[in-house]
This record gives C-alpha cells, structure tokens and sequence, in this order.
C-alpha cells in the first residue's frame, strides 16, 4: 500500500537545486545533500507503509564560517517543502534541571508553526466565503435591516395596560397583529442596500467609522514561578480556564477598514475546523517538520574535568533522545520525532564534530562543508538571486523617486573590497556586503526624500571614493564595518 504526499513537491533532486540556485550563490555539496534528504521524504512517502516506518531520515551537518549560506539553505528548503521549521540555537539550552530553556521546547514550538501554517491554508480555503460574510455583517452594520430595532429598555418593556383590561389586551392586540399580512420586502431598503454594497466593493466607504462588537477573553492573569519556565508546563492556562471565563464582548469605533479585517478573523475561524487542522499540523510536523540546529559547534567539545557542563555534554544528551526518536508532549497531544529531518551547523573553528559524543554523531550521518565566499562569489551574489541585495537596494530607493544606475565595474569593486575587508577583519561572509552596501550609500538615502526625483550613477570611481577611508584604515574599519 503506498501513500500519497500531499506536502511536499514532487522536485528531482536536480529540480531543487535549481530552485535553491535562485537565492543562494555556490555551495553546490550543500545543496546537494539538503536536495536528496528531501527527494527521500517524498521516496518514503511511496513504499509500504510498514516499511516506511522503518526508514529514519539521514540528518546533516553543515561545517562552514558564518554568513556562507547554511541558515539560508535549510530556511529556503523548508519553504520548497511546505514542510514546519524552526531554527534554534544550540547554545541557548541547558540540562535538564538547571536555569534555561529544556531542548523539548523544540518540538514544541514547532507544533505551533506548523499549526499556524494549517491555519492560514485553511483560511485561505475559506477566505471568499468568510469575505461575503462579513461583507453582509458591514451591510447589516451601515444599514440596518428595516425589522431591527435597538434592545428595548425597562420602560419599553412594561405591558401597558389598554382601557380593555391590560394583559389579555395586550395579548390580543399582539395575535392580531401576527396575524396581520406581511408587507412585501422594502424595495427602497433593498436599493440603499445595493448601492451601499457597490461603494464596499469599490473602496468608497474604508474611512467611514462604524461601531461593532468584538469578543473579549475574560481570562485571569496567572503568574508562574518556574525555574523551568512557562513552555515546559504542560497545562495549557489559556485553554483551562476558556470555559469557565466565557468570552464578553465590547463595543469598539473603528473604521470599515479595520472592521473588515476584525470580522474577518471571527468569520473564518467559524469555517475552519480546528479539529480537523491539529490532526493536519502534527501529521505534517511528525512526517514533513525541519529542525534547524545553529552554533552546534558551541556544545562539542573536551569533557569539563571541574564540574557539570550545562551547556555542552548535558545538552547533547538531552538532545539525543529527540534526534534518535521519542514522544513528546505538547498541548497538542504527544509528538513522534523519528522522522523530523534535523540540519545542524556550525563553522567547528575550535572544536571538529568528533568532539561530539558518539551517540549524537552517530545521529547525522551526512557531514558537509561549505567554503568561504570569494570576490567572485560575492560578485553573483549581488547580481543573480531573485533577492540580490543591488535590487533590494535600487526598489527602496525608487519609492523615493531615486533612481540609482550600477556599473559592472561598480559591483565588482563592491564585491572586491568585501573580500578584502573579510580577510582582514572578521570573517563575516556574505554579511559584509550589507555593511559595505550601508556605507556606500549612506548619504544618498539620508537625502533621498528631500532631493526629489533624481538619478545617480555609480560607478567604480564612486565606490572607491565613498569607501576610500574604510577600506584602507583597519582601525576604522573595525568599528564601522
């Protein structure tokens, strides 16, 4: 019996690679091993189901200096995956027992992006039935129906008593005018209501204040004195105490604007079986979720000989347990792990991966390494992506009617300077073509809204001069760049 993947594109290994090429320059290995890591989920996903259960997913680590695209990769991954992930870093955990934050924070927390994640596809599924929902609740906000009155008050409700003798009267008078026909629809109403409906969808009516009520939680402000802290409890306060607190709801004046996107949410969650989207996200998590694991080389290490180390050996084995597969408990139910891809990183400076304890190298079978940047790759990587940073650049500044034209020779000289500042200072990586970038164009976007429109050239003179100081003083560069 196979299964079908319902989360995961059905990309060759070559296919994505090419999708990664479009944001991240070089690191073809990387991208390789992430690339066959996910083509073998989808593979998985088509044997037997008995035997599907058997295959543990091959885990990665990324070796390599910061700013070289290791993040990038395993976030652009994720996305082509559709797949729940969260990044974390290695070295904001302890032992469990002391002060910090506990590794199952993990999976906890991406429980809840992956429940997000369902959420808004879910929304998005009923996004045009819940619109022409609240559209009718604006109409009905502007104009209210011809029936509706406002809630009578105590001296409205009192029976009044008629010369006839009081209650029986006014029962009378009350069947007669049930009784009475109907009167046919108000066409005048219907009109206004049209017309009232054509300026919504035109936009015309999105200052206009109006007066709505909104759902207010009464639930307590709860204080926990925890060593551990609030994510390791498994009570979910909010939830318990939803029932006994049920919600009131206040009136608030804002616009129609604001209205429609606070009654869109009330109108959609009412569409969205949250049922129904739990048992998605954590299939999806169990089966598809990414597990990043930054500045793993800050945990490996030489056994500590003076006392318990928190934050490296405690960590790992904590860690352990997670990665090989276990059940974790989150207010979503109990979570598996054994098949959630983890992709650790670090740039293993001082440390190397077999300082490791064996049990976790054990745990990622897959080790690649990811070279540092040159002139020529900073080259591309201003120019090629779909994101380069020249383009982000030149379309903020566009906004201001600035209209900035670089040269070759220009960017070249950007990326060749970035190299050389890399070499000299700390190795940043790609990094350091933000800092460079902020400097060059520094005065350009002080003045940007007060020149107007305006077109600058820049050149490899202008790069230069801009950046003569910087490139050739070490001191200053150290503090500005």
């Amino acid at each position: 019996m196979k299964r079908n993947d319902t989360t995961t594109y059905e990309l060759t290994p070559r296919e994505i690679v090419a999708e990664l090429d479009k944001f991240i320059i070089g690191q073809d290995a990387a991208k390789r091993c992430v690339a066959i890591a996910l083509r073998n989920r989808w593979r998985r996903r088509q044997v037997p189901e008995e035997l599907a259960e058997e295959i543990a997913p091959k885990n990665i680590i990324m070796i390599g200096p910061t700013g070289v695209g290791k993040t990038e990769i395993a976030r652009r991954l994720a996305r082509l995956a559709r797949a729940p992930f969260v990044k974390v870093e290695a070295s904001k955990f302890t032992e469990v027992g002391y002060v910090g934050r506990d590794v199952e924070s993990i999976i906890r927390d991406l429980a809840e992006i992956a429940l997000n994640q369902v959420r808004q596809e879910m929304t998005d599924e009923v996004r045009e039935r819940a619109a022409e929902a609240v559209e009718e609740r604006l109409l009905d906000i502007l104009l209210p129906p011809p029936g509706a009155k406002a809630t009578p008050g105590p001296e409205q409700q009192a029976i009044p008593l008629g010369p006839t003798g009081g209650r029986t009267a006014a029962k009378k008078e009350a069947k007669e005018a049930e009784e009475k026909p109907k009167p046919p629809a108000d066409e005048k109403y219907e009109r206004a209501r049209k017309i009232l409906a054509e300026k919504l969808d035109d936009g015309e009516l999105e200052e206009r204040v109006v007066e709505i009520e909104v759902e207010v939680a009464m639930t307590p402000t709860i204080e926990v004195f925890s060593s551990a802290g609030i994510d390791e409890m498994d009570m979910n306060f909010g939830d318990m105490f939803q029932n006994i607190f049920p919600k009131q709801t206040k009136k608030r004046k804002v616009s129609v604007g604001e209205a429609r996107e606070m009654l869109f949410e009330e109108e959609s969650a009412k569409l969205i079986d949250m049922d129904k989207a739990v048992n998605v996200a954590m299939d999806r998590l169990e089966q598809s979720g990414i597990v990043f694991i930054d500045e793993l080389d800050k945990i490996a290490g030489p056994r500590s000989e003076v006392g318990p180390d928190v934050s490296r050996e405690g960590v790992q084995r904590d860690l352990l347990p997670i990665i090989e597969g276990s059940n974790i408990n989150t207010k979503y139910g109990l979570v598996r792990t054994d098949h959630i891809l983890f992709i650790a990183a670090g740039a293993f400076h001082v440390s190397k991966p077999s300082d490791l304890i064996p049990e976790l190298q054990g745990r990622f079978p897959i080790r690649v390494e990811l070279k540092s940047l040159n002139a020529e790759d900073f080259y591309l990587i201003l120019t090629e992506p779909e994101n380069a940073l020249v383009k982000q650049y030149e379309e903020l500044l566009a906004t201001e009617g600035v209209k900035l034209n670089f040269t070759d020779g220009a960017i070249r000289a950007i990326a060749r300077i970035s190299e050389d500042l890399n070499s000299r200072l700390q190795n940043i990586g790609a990094r350091r073509l933000h800092t460079v970038m902020e400097s060059l164009l520094d005065e350009i976007s002080f003045d940007a809204p007060d020149t107007g429109e305006k077109e600058y050239e820049i050149d490899e003179d202008y790069v230069v001069e801009k950046l003569a100081d910087i490139a050739g003083d070490e001191d200053l560069a150290r503090y500005i760049l």
